[in-house]
């Protein structure tokens, strides 16, 4: 079975995609304010993150830490919606920059997208206290979300 990862040709893919995004919000006049705060290293720990939910290396929990640790970080910023909707937005608008193309490619990466934005890393928007201690991180596929 072919990974989500691996259909789209890897580590080189996954960077290009994260760094297309990292530049999409930054430019969103609604998203950007809460993005100026992220490391120098974000591209990379970001695409860690995806390359490992994805089916690639466990880079990122092997080096920069939890699925717990990761959703307190997003947690506790009040509710907003009209972020998320943005950031999804500019997500798939970084699909099209890293040269993803295939349609089915995109709604996998979409639907990851989205469910992680209004799922996972927007459920504890009260506090990062409320997060648990053991998340798993959230696997995908190009057939969605794989359980277990």
């Amino acid at each position: 079975m072919t990974t989500l990862y691996d259909a789209l040709g890897g580590a080189d893919t996954v960077r290009d995609l994260a760094a297309a995004w990292h530049r999409r919000v930054l430019d969103d006049p609604v998203v950007s304010h809460a993005f100026r705060r992220f490391k120098a290293d974000h591209t990379r720990r970001l695409a860690a993150y995806w390359a490992q939910a994805w089916g690639g290396p466990s880079a990122y929990t092997s080096s920069y830490g939890s699925e717990s640790d990761l959703v307190r970080m997003h947690s506790g910023n009040g509710e907003h919606e009209e972020m998320n909707r943005r950031a999804v937005a500019c997500f798939d608008a970084a699909m099209t920059d890293a040269a993803i193309n295939e349609d089915a490619l995109r709604n996998a990466l979409h639907d990851y997208f989205a469910f992680m934005t209004n799922g996972p890393m927007y459920a504890y928007h009260d506090s990062p206290d409320q997060v648990p201690d053991n998340l798993s991180i959230t696997r995908w596929g190009l057939g969605g979300r794989i359980e277990g």
